[in-house]
């Protein structure tokens, strides 16, 4: 217990002379949940559109009017563009839209009024959301001239009564700022410790450690506490934070949330000490930590995407990131309020990585060596 003592005072000492990682504790987690938080937004809104309107009368602007009631189209500033066609081939406009003319007395007539419409396919991500809001769009503007022209007529119609649960304002913070949680608390935890493990190497103040013929797991858990309570003190900020400006309040038990989340931020602390006693200078244990530890946490753990959208094999590999199994729980802490029956798992496996990681932690510690 000494020895632990011991070098968690030293390791203090060193942490609060150092302005990286001071940094790195508490300045760059802040910026990256401001910079997730009113950056990222997955919900297509302001998509520009050019209309050309050839039939002018009350029916075709009516159906005008449709489109723009969605609040997903604006117009497109396409004033230099000489057709709809090449305002989107010039970038100016994600979709353009013919009626013809005839158009609303091909309507009276009971005749189909063809409309044609061009969608930018090289901008994948809103093809689809422009595809299926035309199309709805286009249906409701149906069931209303059924009912303006024959009001009579029975409606044999399915009338969908929808409730959000959850999160009923559509407020994408409630979605993003629980996950960069995660992302933050795995990201930056991991850093610290990784430095400061390889710090003693490349610095080779190793050489005194060697000297005082440390216990390998009392010089491990030494570090490991200082970066710990670190890191809670980082979970604190950024969850202040993150309640204050976004409103990303607890939804439900905070038991679950309480229990897993040192768990977590340990996990993250002894990833940081693997890669650092690995590693043979804080240059290569920050690249190894980015590599091995941001990019898996960012693309695998669900927090952009749904992890079921993950094509197989490469969806076997979210298995291995711990923040696959955190992201659930602090979207369930703070959004959908479940507790335990949804996430009582999440505790027992982050555990398990735990005991791997400190294992593998304390191997790279007794072969931690000075080269000469």
């Amino acid at each position: 217990m000494n020895t632990i003592l011991v070098q968690a005072t030293k390791e203090w000492q060193e942490f609060q002379r150092d302005r990286l990682s001071l940094a790195l504790a508490f300045l760059l987690p802040l910026f990256s949940l401001l910079l997730f938080g009113y950056g990222i937004r997955l919900e297509s809104k302001n998509i520009p559109i050019v209309i050309k309107d050839l039939d002018n009368t009350s029916i075709s602007r009516e159906f005008v009017q449709r489109l723009y009631a969605t609040n997903i189209f604006v117009p497109a500033s396409a004033g230099g563009a000489i057709s709809p066609t090449d305002a989107i081939d010039r970038g100016l406009a994600k979709a353009a839209l013919v009626i013809p003319k005839e158009f609303a007395a091909q309507i009276f007539q009971g005749k189909t009024s063809p409309v044609q419409v061009m969608i930018d396919g090289t901008d994948i991500a809103n093809t689809q959301i422009i595809y299926n809001t035309i199309q709805a769009a286009n249906l409701y503007f149906l069931g209303m001239l059924k009912k303006s022209t024959k009001p009579d007529a029975t409606l044999q119609m399915v009338v969908p009564h929808l409730r959000l649960w959850f999160n009923p304002g559509r407020e994408e913070a409630f979605f993003i700022v629980p996950g960069a949680f995660g992302l933050i608390l795995w990201m930056f935890p991991a850093l610290l410790a990784a430095v400061a493990a390889s710090r003693e190497k490349e610095q080779k103040t190793i050489l005194r450690v060697y000297a005082a013929n440390p216990n390998p797991l009392g010089f491990l858990l030494g570090k490991t506490l200082v970066y710990f309570a670190v890191a809670v003190c980082m979970a604190i900020m950024i969850m202040l934070v993150g309640a204050l400006l976004f409103g990303v309040r607890l939804a439900g038990d905070p038991t679950p949330l309480l229990v897993a989340t040192p768990i977590y931020l340990l996990t993250s602390v002894l990833f940081g000490l693997c890669l650092g006693t690995y590693a043979s200078s804080q240059t290569v244990a920050v690249q190894a930590t980015s590599t091995i530890g941001f990019f898996p946490c960012l693309l695998l753990s669900g927090f952009v995407y749904p992890i079921s959208n993950i094509p197989f094999p490469l969806s076997l590999f979210s298995i291995l990131v711990p923040a696959r199994y955190f992201l659930e729980l602090t979207r369930d802490a703070f959004v959908r309020g479940t507790g335990w029956p949804a996430v009582g798992a999440v505790p027992v496996i982050l555990v398990g990585f735990c005991c791997f990681l400190l294992m593998s932690s304390w191997l790279g510690v007794r072969r931690m060596q000075v080269k000469d």
